[in-house]
């Protein structure tokens, strides 16, 4: 289920500026230079050129004979024929800059967004649809491109015309200007009432669509379980369910947009009548001239233009903004593992682990780990084992920092671990989980991930240790196959070798195996442990395991357990394999269990 901290509707305009204007700055000289030259290719286009046509059917109407007239008209077409070669000019450098700024600032958006969702923890992921990720991502980058353009050639241009028209109407009456400001002043009400008023319909078809990209990145991802268990029917009505709520978001927010077109298109028209009304009356009178009356129709028509476009691109802007207002809610929210302000300089160095009453929940009022403590030498082999729900896998959490416990202390070589990096941290762990994932690269590239400056002879020797080069050499391409999304195109065990190779190729102080043999078949795990005892020497390592023949060899195996026999300190009992069987404690239990059932 989608993890959601602010809500969307509390990110306003100003917090989504913000992070566009981080990026904006890098680039800000061409970004502002399309703004100037736009602007000035406007002016010349839709305000000047009306002007000189004015002049032209002035000259003509007002001259008896054509031959004093030429010399002017000749004038008036070289004008003319400038400001068009001007404009076509000053247009194509601002598609340029245009260009330049929008390609690079998209470019470091999308940086932007990987890097700042990856800051945060792990249980941040696992608690969110990555398929929603993705389409937040990909709208908070595509916003910015759609609300530059709304701003470059809608807001910016109109503004210049409409500023543009209302001075040179008003210097030629003033009964014109105030007409024009007054029916202006109308439009933009209402305008801005439909704007408000549309706004949480566009947020609704936003959060709508993401849940829908959700849907289809989650089913695909289980597709092999849709098919198994023959659930097509059942999963195809709960999408059926979510694309209805899409349907109904998106005709609300469109039906009130197509009646804020019809009132738009109602006042245009209103405006339209009444000023060239307003027009002719003052011709009749000898207020304005001929040619006053065309450039009126001139100005009516390029207003019309704009302005019935800017109704729709407001609407497009607040789209935009709800768009942007998804991702820009989890940049808003605070990041739940952070690194020091001032880091110490990572001391890892012989892998001393020690956990110094520590407590930690992912329900702080449920803790799975209370007041425990918990040591491993340098160099010493631990195995961890117990039910589930004991904190097996919560340990090797804490200790690479994918959370923080609410109270203790987690050292490392007696440095906490707080006090540094995360990737110092991490770069001193080799860490193998239950159930790898692999990069949709060749299988080289995901074995060296560890160490990419490795050599071709390092990573054969690891996948050998792995036993994995057995299986590689069998592919066509060899190390250069590709593994597909996830390493689907391997087998569990596959995807386990290939794994263990790449924390064998690290070679890290400390070695951390999460059921790291669990995907094996019996034969493939002896292999693996005899590789596994070479990677061991000399560094310290953390096992856990269920099946308990993974940790019969280690030098210390820990139980964890939920009894009162354990107390606060989650341990039941500690020992090597042979003391805790004389013991005849939980260990014991465990084993004979399972040696019963293999027995069977």
């Amino acid at each position: 289920m989608e993890k959601s901290g602010k809500s969307v509707k509390s990110v306003g305009f100003k917090i989504i500026f913000k992070y566009y204007w981080m990026q904006i700055q890098k680039y800000k000289w061409s970004f502002y230079g399309v703004f100037i030259v736009y602007g000035i290719a406007t002016v010349l286009v839709q305000i000047f050129t009306p002007l000189v046509y004015r002049n032209i059917i002035d000259a003509v109407s007002q001259t008896v004979t054509r031959s004093p007239a030429e010399e002017a008209l000749l004038s008036l077409l070289f004008i003319l024929a400038s400001l068009t070669v001007l404009y076509n000019i000053f247009y194509r450098v601002g598609e340029y800059l245009a260009s330049y700024s929008r390609a690079n600032i998209t470019k470091a958006l999308t940086d932007f967004s990987l890097q700042h969702l990856e800051r945060h923890s792990y249980g941040f992921f696992a608690n969110t649809f990555t398929g929603g990720l993705v389409a937040k991502t990909g709208r908070f980058v595509r916003a910015f491109e759609r609300m530059v353009g709304i701003l470059a050639y809608d807001f910016w241009s109109s503004t210049i015309v409409l500023l543009g028209v209302f001075i040179v109407l008003f210097r030629t009456n003033a009964g014109l200007g105030l007409y024009f400001f007054l029916w202006l002043l109308v439009y933009f009400l209402i305008t801005v009432i439909f704007v408000k008023k549309k706004n949480p319909y566009n947020l609704a078809e936003a959060e709508a669509d993401s849940k829908v990209t959700a849907r289809v990145a989650d089913f695909f991802t289980n597709i092999l379980n849709v098919k198994m268990f023959a659930s097509k029917g059942q999963e195809f009505s709960s999408f059926q369910a979510v694309t209805q709520e899409r349907f109904t978001a998106q005709i609300r927010s469109w039906n009130l947009g197509n009646f804020q077109n019809a009132i738009q298109a109602l006042l245009i028209g209103v405006f339209e009548i009444g000023g060239m009304y307003l027009a002719i009356k003052l011709w009749l009178v000898g207020e304005i001239t001929g040619g006053t009356v065309v450039l009126i129709q001139l100005y009516t028509n390029a207003i019309f233009a704009h302005l019935w476009n800017l109704g729709r691109t407001v609407q497009d802007f607040a789209h935009c903004l709800s768009d942007a207002a998804e991702m820009v809610e989890i940049f808003e929210q605070p990041v739940e593992v952070l690194d020091p302000a001032s880091p110490e300089a990572c001391r890892i160095r012989k892998g001393v682990v020690n956990f110094q009453s520590v407590t930690f929940g992912y329900d702080p009022a449920n803790p799975v780990l209370k007041d425990f403590s918990f040591a491993v030498r340098a160099g010493e082999r631990v195995g961890l084992v117990g039910s589930s729900g004991a904190g097996k896998t919560t340990i090797t959490k804490l200790l690479l920092r994918f959370a923080d416990p609410q109270s203790g202390v987690i050292g490392i070589d007696g440095q906490n671990i707080m006090h540094i990096t995360q990737d110092d941290l991490r770069r001193n762990i080799a860490y193998v989980p239950q159930d790898p994932v692999l990069f949709h690269r060749s299988l080289r590239e995901n074995i060296a991930y560890g160490k990419p400056e490795a050599s071709e002879e390092e990573i054969i020797s690891a996948a050998k240790k792995a036993h994995a080069h057995e299986f590689i050499s069998g592919f066509p391409q060899g190390y250069d196959t590709l593994v597909g999304e996830r390493g689907v195109k391997l087998s569990g065990g596959e995807r386990q070798r290939v794994a263990i190779a790449r924390a064998i190729l690290k070679n890290a102080p400390i070695l951390v195996l999460d059921e790291a043999t669990s995907s094996l078949d019996t034969i493939s795990e002896r292999y693996i442990q005899e590789g596994l005892e070479e990677l061991m020497k000399e560094k310290t390592v953390i096992v856990i395991a269920h099946r308990l023949s993974t940790v019969r060899k280690m030098d210390r195996i820990v139980v964890l357990g939920l009894s009162a026999q354990a107390g606060e300190s989650g341990i039941e009992e500690e020992g090597t394999h042979d003391e805790l069987l004389e013991k005849g404690g939980t260990y014991a239990a465990f084993w004979n269990h399972q040696t019963d059932g293999l027995l069977a």
